[in-house]
Protein backbone atom coordinates (compact mmCIF):
# COMPACT_ATOMS: atom_id res chain seq x y z
CA UNK A 1 0.00 0.00 0.00
CA UNK A 2 1.46 3.42 -0.87
CA UNK A 3 1.78 6.27 1.83
CA UNK A 4 -0.93 8.17 0.29
CA UNK A 5 -3.49 5.15 0.30
CA UNK A 6 -2.44 4.22 4.39
CA UNK A 7 -3.10 7.75 5.12
CA UNK A 8 -6.41 7.48 3.23
CA UNK A 9 -7.50 4.11 5.21
CA UNK A 10 -6.42 5.96 8.57
CA UNK A 11 -8.96 8.72 7.82
CA UNK A 12 -11.59 5.96 6.57
CA UNK A 13 -10.52 4.17 10.13
CA UNK A 14 -11.60 7.74 12.29
CA UNK A 15 -14.80 8.08 10.27
CA UNK A 16 -15.97 4.71 11.25
CA UNK A 17 -14.75 5.49 15.26
CA UNK A 18 -17.35 8.59 14.95
CA UNK A 19 -20.52 6.84 16.22
CA UNK A 20 -18.52 5.71 19.17
CA UNK A 21 -17.93 6.97 22.93
CA UNK A 22 -14.74 8.18 23.59
CA UNK A 23 -12.72 6.27 25.64
CA UNK A 24 -11.03 2.43 25.31
CA UNK A 25 -13.18 -0.60 24.82
CA UNK A 26 -12.70 -2.25 28.58
CA UNK A 27 -13.61 -5.04 29.50
CA UNK A 28 -17.44 -6.03 30.71
CA UNK A 29 -18.69 -3.39 28.41
CA UNK A 30 -21.41 -4.66 26.17
CA UNK A 31 -20.16 -3.71 22.47
CA UNK A 32 -22.08 -1.26 20.24
CA UNK A 33 -22.86 -3.03 17.01
CA UNK A 34 -20.38 -1.82 13.95
CA UNK A 35 -21.63 0.86 12.28
CA UNK A 36 -22.86 0.23 8.53
CA UNK A 37 -23.40 2.78 5.61
CA UNK A 38 -26.69 4.36 5.38
CA UNK A 39 -28.24 2.02 2.65
CA UNK A 40 -26.94 -1.22 4.22
CA UNK A 41 -30.74 -1.41 4.67
CA UNK A 42 -31.64 -1.92 0.97
CA UNK A 43 -29.54 -5.03 0.75
CA UNK A 44 -30.93 -8.49 0.70
CA UNK A 45 -29.61 -10.28 4.08
CA UNK A 46 -29.21 -13.39 2.23
CA UNK A 47 -29.36 -15.40 -0.83
CA UNK A 48 -29.40 -19.41 -1.22
CA UNK A 49 -31.47 -21.96 0.20
CA UNK A 50 -30.39 -23.72 3.71
CA UNK A 51 -27.66 -26.64 2.92
CA UNK A 52 -28.79 -29.89 3.29
CA UNK A 53 -25.46 -31.80 5.54
CA UNK A 54 -23.69 -33.73 2.99
CA UNK A 55 -21.06 -35.11 5.22
CA UNK A 56 -17.26 -36.46 4.06
CA UNK A 57 -14.60 -38.49 6.19
CA UNK A 58 -11.25 -36.90 7.06
CA UNK A 59 -7.91 -38.40 7.70
CA UNK A 60 -7.67 -37.89 11.59
CA UNK A 61 -5.14 -35.32 12.17
CA UNK A 62 -2.84 -35.67 15.33
CA UNK A 63 -3.62 -33.32 18.22
CA UNK A 64 -0.24 -31.51 19.32
CA UNK A 65 -0.10 -32.52 22.97
CA UNK A 66 1.00 -29.22 23.64
CA UNK A 67 -1.42 -27.49 21.94
CA UNK A 68 -5.42 -26.87 22.97
CA UNK A 69 -8.12 -29.58 21.07
CA UNK A 70 -7.79 -29.53 17.13
CA UNK A 71 -10.54 -26.86 15.47
CA UNK A 72 -10.25 -24.47 18.45
CA UNK A 73 -6.16 -23.93 19.18
CA UNK A 74 -5.36 -21.63 16.65
CA UNK A 75 -5.89 -19.93 13.28
CA UNK A 76 -5.44 -22.52 11.11
CA UNK A 77 -6.94 -24.84 13.80
CA UNK A 78 -4.62 -27.83 14.31
CA UNK A 79 -0.86 -28.41 14.08
CA UNK A 80 -1.11 -29.17 10.63
CA UNK A 81 -2.74 -26.34 9.52
CA UNK A 82 -5.59 -27.80 7.79
CA UNK A 83 -8.32 -25.21 8.21
CA UNK A 84 -10.60 -28.18 8.40
CA UNK A 85 -13.51 -28.87 10.97
CA UNK A 86 -15.15 -32.10 11.98
CA UNK A 87 -17.99 -30.42 13.59
CA UNK A 88 -20.27 -28.26 11.35
CA UNK A 89 -20.78 -24.14 10.67
CA UNK A 90 -23.90 -22.81 9.74
CA UNK A 91 -26.25 -24.08 7.35
CA UNK A 92 -28.49 -21.38 6.79
CA UNK A 93 -31.16 -21.62 8.42
CA UNK A 94 -32.35 -17.93 9.42
CA UNK A 95 -28.90 -17.38 9.61
CA UNK A 96 -28.68 -14.06 11.97
CA UNK A 97 -25.72 -11.98 12.68
CA UNK A 98 -24.27 -9.55 15.30
CA UNK A 99 -21.42 -7.46 15.58
CA UNK A 100 -19.20 -6.02 18.33
CA UNK A 101 -17.39 -2.87 17.13
CA UNK A 102 -13.92 -2.57 19.56
CA UNK A 103 -12.70 0.22 20.12
CA UNK A 104 -9.15 0.57 20.73
CA UNK A 105 -7.60 3.92 22.45
CA UNK A 106 -8.44 5.93 19.42
CA UNK A 107 -9.68 3.81 16.88
CA UNK A 108 -11.09 0.18 15.99
CA UNK A 109 -9.63 -3.20 16.64
CA UNK A 110 -9.71 -6.25 14.35
CA UNK A 111 -10.08 -9.95 16.47
CA UNK A 112 -8.49 -11.53 13.95
CA UNK A 113 -7.00 -14.90 15.48
CA UNK A 114 -9.66 -16.64 17.43
CA UNK A 115 -9.33 -19.65 19.18
CA UNK A 116 -11.72 -21.45 22.15
CA UNK A 117 -10.66 -22.23 25.19
CA UNK A 118 -12.16 -25.08 27.84
CA UNK A 119 -15.16 -23.68 28.36
CA UNK A 120 -16.09 -22.49 24.99
CA UNK A 121 -14.88 -18.63 25.50
CA UNK A 122 -13.47 -16.72 22.64
CA UNK A 123 -9.60 -16.17 23.54
CA UNK A 124 -8.66 -13.92 20.56
CA UNK A 125 -5.55 -11.40 19.93
CA UNK A 126 -7.44 -7.74 18.71
CA UNK A 127 -5.19 -6.09 16.85
CA UNK A 128 -5.12 -2.04 16.54
CA UNK A 129 -3.06 0.70 15.41
CA UNK A 130 -0.99 0.85 18.88
CA UNK A 131 -0.92 -2.35 20.18
CA UNK A 132 -2.40 -5.72 20.22
CA UNK A 133 -4.69 -6.72 23.02
CA UNK A 134 -5.59 -10.22 24.45
CA UNK A 135 -8.70 -11.01 25.20
CA UNK A 136 -11.57 -13.57 26.26
CA UNK A 137 -14.70 -13.14 24.79
CA UNK A 138 -17.99 -14.15 26.00
CA UNK A 139 -19.61 -16.42 23.18
CA UNK A 140 -23.17 -15.38 23.43
CA UNK A 141 -22.65 -11.74 24.17
CA UNK A 142 -19.30 -10.81 22.51
CA UNK A 143 -18.73 -9.05 25.38
CA UNK A 144 -15.07 -8.91 26.91
CA UNK A 145 -14.65 -10.61 29.56
CA UNK A 146 -10.80 -9.97 30.16
CA UNK A 147 -8.16 -8.57 28.47
CA UNK A 148 -4.34 -8.06 28.84
CA UNK A 149 -2.72 -4.90 26.77
CA UNK A 150 0.75 -6.19 24.90
CA UNK A 151 3.68 -4.17 24.13
CA UNK A 152 2.85 -1.25 21.78
CA UNK A 153 3.52 -1.57 18.08
CA UNK A 154 7.29 -0.26 17.19
CA UNK A 155 8.58 2.50 15.29
CA UNK A 156 9.06 2.03 11.22
CA UNK A 157 7.31 -1.10 12.44
CA UNK A 158 5.63 -1.59 9.14
CA UNK A 159 2.42 -1.26 7.57
CA UNK A 160 -0.15 -2.80 10.18
CA UNK A 161 -2.73 -3.91 7.74
CA UNK A 162 -0.47 -6.00 6.13
CA UNK A 163 2.35 -6.90 9.43
CA UNK A 164 0.97 -10.16 10.82
CA UNK A 165 3.80 -10.15 13.46
CA UNK A 166 3.87 -9.45 16.94
CA UNK A 167 0.70 -11.53 17.59
CA UNK A 168 -1.65 -12.06 14.26
CA UNK A 169 -0.40 -15.32 14.96
CA UNK A 170 -0.56 -17.24 18.17
CA UNK A 171 -1.56 -20.22 20.15
CA UNK A 172 -3.79 -21.63 22.86
CA UNK A 173 -2.17 -24.17 24.82
CA UNK A 174 -3.05 -27.26 26.57
CA UNK A 175 -3.81 -25.07 29.50
CA UNK A 176 -6.16 -22.53 27.98
CA UNK A 177 -2.73 -19.89 27.92
CA UNK A 178 -2.09 -17.87 25.17
CA UNK A 179 1.46 -18.22 23.81
CA UNK A 180 2.31 -15.21 21.39
CA UNK A 181 5.13 -13.15 20.19
CA UNK A 182 5.39 -10.09 20.92
CA UNK A 183 6.35 -6.25 18.74
CA UNK A 184 9.67 -6.47 21.10
CA UNK A 185 10.79 -10.02 19.94
CA UNK A 186 9.77 -11.58 23.49
CA UNK A 187 7.29 -14.41 23.37
CA UNK A 188 4.93 -14.02 26.35
CA UNK A 189 2.09 -16.86 28.05
CA UNK A 190 -0.69 -15.28 29.41
CA UNK A 191 -2.74 -17.05 31.31
CA UNK A 192 -6.57 -16.56 33.08
CA UNK A 193 -6.36 -14.97 36.44
CA UNK A 194 -9.53 -14.91 39.18
CA UNK A 195 -11.16 -12.05 38.84
CA UNK A 196 -11.59 -12.88 36.07
CA UNK A 197 -8.38 -11.46 34.45
CA UNK A 198 -5.06 -12.03 32.31
CA UNK A 199 -1.72 -11.78 33.18
CA UNK A 200 1.74 -12.50 32.13
CA UNK A 201 3.43 -15.61 33.54
CA UNK A 202 6.30 -16.35 31.51
CA UNK A 203 8.54 -14.75 29.10
CA UNK A 204 11.11 -16.03 27.21
CA UNK A 205 13.01 -13.33 25.50
CA UNK A 206 14.68 -14.43 22.07
CA UNK A 207 15.65 -10.45 21.07
CA UNK A 208 19.18 -11.47 21.94
CA UNK A 209 18.98 -13.94 18.68
CA UNK A 210 17.18 -11.23 16.10
CA UNK A 211 18.31 -8.29 14.48
CA UNK A 212 16.77 -5.00 16.31
CA UNK A 213 14.25 -4.56 13.39
CA UNK A 214 13.15 -7.97 12.61
CA UNK A 215 10.27 -9.52 14.43
CA UNK A 216 8.92 -12.35 15.39
CA UNK A 217 6.18 -14.10 12.73
CA UNK A 218 4.63 -16.56 14.62
CA UNK A 219 5.51 -19.29 17.28
CA UNK A 220 3.95 -22.98 17.62
CA UNK A 221 5.27 -26.04 19.92
CA UNK A 222 6.75 -29.18 18.73
CA UNK A 223 5.30 -32.78 19.82
CA UNK A 224 8.49 -32.70 22.84
CA UNK A 225 7.39 -28.98 23.79
CA UNK A 226 9.84 -27.16 22.40
CA UNK A 227 8.37 -23.88 21.50
CA UNK A 228 9.52 -22.74 17.82
CA UNK A 229 9.20 -18.63 16.29
CA UNK A 230 9.76 -17.90 12.96
CA UNK A 231 11.46 -14.43 12.44
CA UNK A 232 10.55 -11.91 9.57
CA UNK A 233 14.16 -11.57 8.32
CA UNK A 234 14.34 -15.48 8.15
CA UNK A 235 15.80 -16.77 11.69
CA UNK A 236 14.06 -19.40 12.85
CA UNK A 237 14.67 -21.39 16.29
CA UNK A 238 13.25 -22.90 19.49
CA UNK A 239 13.33 -22.20 23.22
CA UNK A 240 13.44 -24.96 25.95
CA UNK A 241 10.54 -24.53 27.83
CA UNK A 242 12.43 -25.16 31.12
CA UNK A 243 15.38 -23.63 30.77
CA UNK A 244 14.84 -21.04 28.41
CA UNK A 245 17.83 -21.85 26.22
CA UNK A 246 17.42 -20.52 22.81
CA UNK A 247 18.73 -22.28 19.72
CA UNK A 248 18.36 -20.40 16.18
CA UNK A 249 19.28 -20.76 12.41
CA UNK A 250 19.00 -17.67 10.15
CA UNK A 251 17.48 -19.50 6.62
CA UNK A 252 18.55 -16.82 4.85
CA UNK A 253 15.25 -15.49 3.58
CA UNK A 254 12.47 -13.85 4.91
CA UNK A 255 9.67 -15.70 6.03
CA UNK A 256 5.92 -13.95 6.10
CA UNK A 257 3.54 -16.88 7.16
CA UNK A 258 3.29 -19.36 10.46
CA UNK A 259 4.16 -22.84 10.11
CA UNK A 260 3.14 -26.57 10.78
CA UNK A 261 4.22 -28.73 12.63
CA UNK A 262 4.00 -32.98 12.69
CA UNK A 263 3.91 -35.83 15.61
CA UNK A 264 7.72 -36.95 14.18
CA UNK A 265 9.37 -33.41 15.14
CA UNK A 266 9.06 -32.18 11.81
CA UNK A 267 8.84 -28.41 11.28
CA UNK A 268 7.70 -26.96 7.97
CA UNK A 269 8.24 -23.45 6.89
CA UNK A 270 8.67 -21.82 3.58
CA UNK A 271 10.98 -18.68 3.24
CA UNK A 272 10.41 -16.30 -0.19
CA UNK A 273 12.96 -18.97 -1.29
CA UNK A 274 12.22 -22.55 -0.25
CA UNK A 275 10.00 -24.82 1.65
CA UNK A 276 12.22 -26.50 4.59
CA UNK A 277 11.83 -29.51 6.94
CA UNK A 278 13.35 -28.93 10.01
CA UNK A 279 13.50 -30.64 13.33
CA UNK A 280 15.54 -30.08 16.43
CA UNK A 281 18.89 -32.53 16.90
CA UNK A 282 21.49 -32.38 19.01
CA UNK A 283 20.88 -28.67 20.66
CA UNK A 284 20.67 -27.58 17.23
CA UNK A 285 17.83 -26.59 14.28
CA UNK A 286 18.87 -28.97 11.34
CA UNK A 287 17.20 -28.65 7.69
CA UNK A 288 16.16 -32.39 6.91
CA UNK A 289 15.97 -31.20 3.45
CA UNK A 290 15.14 -28.24 1.60
CA UNK A 291 13.49 -27.37 -1.87
CA UNK A 292 12.90 -24.75 -3.76
CA UNK A 293 9.65 -23.07 -5.96
CA UNK A 294 9.26 -20.56 -8.98
CA UNK A 295 9.11 -16.71 -7.58
CA UNK A 296 9.14 -13.79 -10.24
CA UNK A 297 10.54 -11.57 -7.14
CA UNK A 298 7.14 -8.85 -7.42
CA UNK A 299 4.28 -8.89 -4.67
CA UNK A 300 1.48 -9.12 -6.61
CA UNK A 301 -1.56 -6.73 -5.66
CA UNK A 302 -3.19 -8.63 -2.83
CA UNK A 303 0.03 -10.28 -1.60
CA UNK A 304 1.95 -8.94 1.39
CA UNK A 305 5.53 -9.85 0.31
CA UNK A 306 7.14 -10.91 -2.14
CA UNK A 307 6.94 -15.28 -1.75
CA UNK A 308 4.68 -17.86 -1.33
CA UNK A 309 1.52 -16.53 0.66
CA UNK A 310 0.77 -19.44 2.10
CA UNK A 311 1.66 -20.95 5.60
CA UNK A 312 2.77 -24.96 4.80
CA UNK A 313 -0.53 -27.30 5.14
CA UNK A 314 0.70 -31.01 6.04
CA UNK A 315 -2.41 -33.27 4.81
CA UNK A 316 -3.24 -36.16 2.74
CA UNK A 317 -3.40 -38.01 6.02
CA UNK A 318 0.42 -36.87 6.71
CA UNK A 319 1.32 -38.34 3.18
CA UNK A 320 2.35 -34.41 1.90
CA UNK A 321 2.83 -30.93 2.62
CA UNK A 322 1.61 -28.11 0.35
CA UNK A 323 1.94 -24.34 -0.64
CA UNK A 324 1.53 -22.24 -3.42
CA UNK A 325 4.50 -20.73 -4.99
CA UNK A 326 4.86 -16.64 -6.57
CA UNK A 327 4.91 -17.86 -10.73
CA UNK A 328 2.53 -16.06 -12.81
CA UNK A 329 0.16 -17.90 -12.61
CA UNK A 330 0.45 -18.82 -8.77
CA UNK A 331 0.74 -22.78 -8.87
CA UNK A 332 -0.01 -25.19 -6.19
CA UNK A 333 2.85 -27.06 -4.98
CA UNK A 334 2.73 -30.20 -2.99
CA UNK A 335 5.52 -32.16 -1.74
CA UNK A 336 6.41 -35.44 -0.07
CA UNK A 337 6.92 -35.23 3.73
CA UNK A 338 9.09 -37.72 4.33
CA UNK A 339 12.65 -37.33 4.66
CA UNK A 340 14.34 -39.27 1.76
CA UNK A 341 11.98 -39.92 -1.20
CA UNK A 342 12.86 -42.57 -3.76
CA UNK A 343 10.92 -41.04 -6.64
CA UNK A 344 11.56 -37.43 -5.84
CA UNK A 345 10.11 -35.07 -3.74
CA UNK A 346 7.55 -33.20 -5.48
CA UNK A 347 4.06 -34.93 -5.99
CA UNK A 348 3.08 -32.01 -8.56
CA UNK A 349 2.94 -28.57 -9.61
CA UNK A 350 -0.33 -26.97 -10.48
CA UNK A 351 -1.74 -23.32 -12.00
CA UNK A 352 -4.45 -22.06 -10.40
CA UNK A 353 -6.53 -19.04 -11.49
CA UNK A 354 -5.39 -16.86 -14.38
CA UNK A 355 -2.59 -15.45 -15.74
CA UNK A 356 -2.13 -11.75 -14.64
CA UNK A 357 -5.01 -11.97 -12.25
CA UNK A 358 -3.46 -14.68 -9.61
CA UNK A 359 -2.35 -14.29 -6.54
CA UNK A 360 -2.94 -15.65 -2.99
CA UNK A 361 -1.68 -14.93 0.60
CA UNK A 362 -3.96 -17.26 2.18
CA UNK A 363 -3.31 -20.98 3.44
CA UNK A 364 -4.66 -23.85 1.72
CA UNK A 365 -7.34 -25.87 2.96
CA UNK A 366 -6.30 -29.47 3.25
CA UNK A 367 -9.32 -31.96 3.47
CA UNK A 368 -8.10 -35.21 2.52
CA UNK A 369 -5.78 -35.63 -0.31
CA UNK A 370 -8.03 -31.75 -1.96
CA UNK A 371 -6.72 -28.49 -1.33
CA UNK A 372 -8.36 -25.40 -1.74
CA UNK A 373 -6.63 -21.90 -2.83
CA UNK A 374 -8.52 -18.59 -2.77
CA UNK A 375 -7.27 -15.89 -5.20
CA UNK A 376 -6.81 -12.51 -3.25
CA UNK A 377 -5.47 -10.84 -6.69
CA UNK A 378 -6.30 -7.27 -6.09
CA UNK A 379 -6.60 -7.16 -2.41
CA UNK A 380 -5.90 -4.23 -0.24
CA UNK A 381 -8.42 -1.85 2.11
CA UNK A 382 -8.62 1.00 -0.02
CA UNK A 383 -8.99 -1.33 -3.50
CA UNK A 384 -12.79 -2.75 -1.99
CA UNK A 385 -13.91 0.63 -0.88
CA UNK A 386 -16.45 2.79 -3.09
CA UNK A 387 -18.00 -0.62 -4.59
CA UNK A 388 -14.15 -2.25 -5.56
CA UNK A 389 -14.00 -5.90 -5.93
CA UNK A 390 -11.20 -7.88 -6.45
CA UNK A 391 -10.04 -10.88 -8.97
CA UNK A 392 -12.59 -14.20 -8.75
CA UNK A 393 -11.64 -17.62 -8.04
CA UNK A 394 -11.47 -19.96 -5.20
CA UNK A 395 -10.29 -24.04 -6.51
CA UNK A 396 -9.74 -27.73 -5.90
CA UNK A 397 -7.17 -30.13 -6.35
CA UNK A 398 -6.66 -32.93 -6.00
CA UNK A 399 -3.75 -35.24 -5.70
CA UNK A 400 -3.99 -38.56 -7.51
CA UNK A 401 -5.17 -41.58 -5.91
CA UNK A 402 -1.32 -43.03 -6.08
CA UNK A 403 0.36 -40.35 -5.17
CA UNK A 404 1.71 -39.11 -8.86
CA UNK A 405 0.43 -35.82 -9.92
CA UNK A 406 -2.86 -33.76 -8.93
CA UNK A 407 -5.88 -32.69 -10.99
CA UNK A 408 -8.49 -30.03 -11.03
CA UNK A 409 -11.70 -30.79 -9.43
CA UNK A 410 -13.64 -27.23 -9.49
CA UNK A 411 -13.26 -23.39 -9.55
CA UNK A 412 -15.68 -21.37 -8.14
CA UNK A 413 -15.95 -17.43 -9.84
CA UNK A 414 -16.81 -16.25 -6.15
CA UNK A 415 -14.50 -12.90 -4.67
CA UNK A 416 -13.15 -13.40 -1.95
CA UNK A 417 -10.71 -10.64 -1.28
CA UNK A 418 -8.61 -11.79 1.61
CA UNK A 419 -10.05 -14.34 4.24
CA UNK A 420 -8.85 -17.66 5.35
CA UNK A 421 -11.65 -20.07 4.17
CA UNK A 422 -12.59 -22.87 6.40
CA UNK A 423 -13.97 -26.50 5.52
CA UNK A 424 -16.65 -28.58 7.63
CA UNK A 425 -16.62 -31.83 6.88
CA UNK A 426 -19.73 -32.53 9.03
CA UNK A 427 -21.64 -29.90 6.69
CA UNK A 428 -19.74 -30.65 3.21
CA UNK A 429 -19.43 -26.98 3.07
CA UNK A 430 -16.37 -24.57 2.03
CA UNK A 431 -17.16 -21.14 4.28
CA UNK A 432 -15.70 -18.21 3.00
CA UNK A 433 -15.86 -13.94 3.12
CA UNK A 434 -16.83 -12.34 -0.12
CA UNK A 435 -17.65 -9.03 -1.52
CA UNK A 436 -19.25 -9.33 -4.86
CA UNK A 437 -19.95 -6.71 -7.26
CA UNK A 438 -22.86 -4.56 -7.66
CA UNK A 439 -23.89 -1.70 -9.68
CA UNK A 440 -24.36 1.22 -6.93
CA UNK A 441 -21.18 0.85 -5.75
CA UNK A 442 -22.49 -0.41 -1.89
CA UNK A 443 -19.57 -2.06 0.04
CA UNK A 444 -21.62 -5.19 1.08
CA UNK A 445 -19.52 -8.41 2.39
CA UNK A 446 -20.66 -11.57 3.03
CA UNK A 447 -20.23 -15.34 4.84
CA UNK A 448 -20.72 -17.64 1.84
CA UNK A 449 -20.83 -20.96 1.85
CA UNK A 450 -19.97 -23.36 -1.06
CA UNK A 451 -20.67 -26.82 -1.75
CA UNK A 452 -17.41 -28.87 -1.32
CA UNK A 453 -17.82 -31.35 -3.90
CA UNK A 454 -19.21 -29.22 -6.66
CA UNK A 455 -17.90 -25.47 -5.83
CA UNK A 456 -21.18 -24.11 -6.61
CA UNK A 457 -22.93 -21.08 -4.02
CA UNK A 458 -25.33 -22.59 -1.56
CA UNK A 459 -25.68 -19.70 0.43
CA UNK A 460 -24.85 -16.20 1.45
CA UNK A 461 -25.47 -14.22 4.36
CA UNK A 462 -24.96 -10.84 4.52
CA UNK A 463 -22.18 -9.35 7.61
CA UNK A 464 -22.76 -5.90 6.74
CA UNK A 465 -22.01 -2.76 4.66
CA UNK A 466 -18.69 -0.81 4.81
CA UNK A 467 -15.36 -0.23 6.05
CA UNK A 468 -16.20 -1.51 9.37
CA UNK A 469 -17.13 -5.48 7.48
CA UNK A 470 -13.95 -5.81 5.85
CA UNK A 471 -11.89 -8.70 7.42
CA UNK A 472 -8.47 -7.74 6.26
CA UNK A 473 -7.19 -10.91 6.24
CA UNK A 474 -9.01 -12.39 9.26
CA UNK A 475 -10.00 -15.90 8.66
CA UNK A 476 -13.79 -17.53 9.33
CA UNK A 477 -13.46 -19.65 12.87
CA UNK A 478 -16.13 -21.97 13.76
CA UNK A 479 -17.46 -23.06 17.15
CA UNK A 480 -18.52 -25.89 17.96
CA UNK A 481 -21.80 -25.44 18.61
CA UNK A 482 -22.05 -24.22 14.60
CA UNK A 483 -21.23 -20.46 15.01
CA UNK A 484 -19.29 -18.92 12.30
CA UNK A 485 -17.20 -15.31 13.83
CA UNK A 486 -15.44 -13.87 11.55
CA UNK A 487 -13.02 -10.79 12.77
CA UNK A 488 -13.12 -7.71 11.11
CA UNK A 489 -11.53 -4.25 10.94
CA UNK A 490 -14.87 -2.40 13.28
CA UNK A 491 -14.28 -5.49 15.52
CA UNK A 492 -15.99 -9.25 15.54
CA UNK A 493 -18.82 -10.69 13.58
CA UNK A 494 -20.92 -13.62 14.56
CA UNK A 495 -23.24 -15.53 12.44
CA UNK A 496 -25.44 -18.61 13.88
CA UNK A 497 -28.75 -20.79 13.10
CA UNK A 498 -31.95 -19.90 14.21
CA UNK A 499 -32.17 -22.36 17.46
CA UNK A 500 -28.04 -21.95 17.18
CA UNK A 501 -25.39 -21.15 20.10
Amino acid sequence: MTRRGLVAVIALLLVLAIPAVAGAQTAGMTPPPIPQGPMAGDIKPFDGSPAKPDPFSLPAVPRNPFMAPNGVSNLHDDAYQTDTYLWSGPLGHRTRTQSAFYRGTVLTRECASITFDSRGRLVTICVGLDRPVVAIIDPATLTPLATYRMPPRQPGGGNPFTDFSGGGYFYLDQADRVVAPTTTRHIFVIAETPGPGLALRRDFDVSGRLASDDKIVSALPDWDGRIWFASNDGVVGWVNRRSGKIHTRDLGSPIGNSFAVDERRGVYVVTDGALYRLDARRGRVRVVWRHGYPNDGTVKPGQTEAGSGTTPTIMGGGRYVAITDNADPVHIMVFKRRADPRDGRVVCRIPVFHQGRSSTDQSLIGAGRSLIAENNYGYSIAATENGGVTAPGLERVKVNRDGHGCHKVWLSSERAPSVVPKVSARAGLVYTYTKPPRSDNQDAWYLTALDFDTGKRVWRRLSGEGLGYNNNYAPVTIARNGTAYVGVLGGLVKFRDAGGG
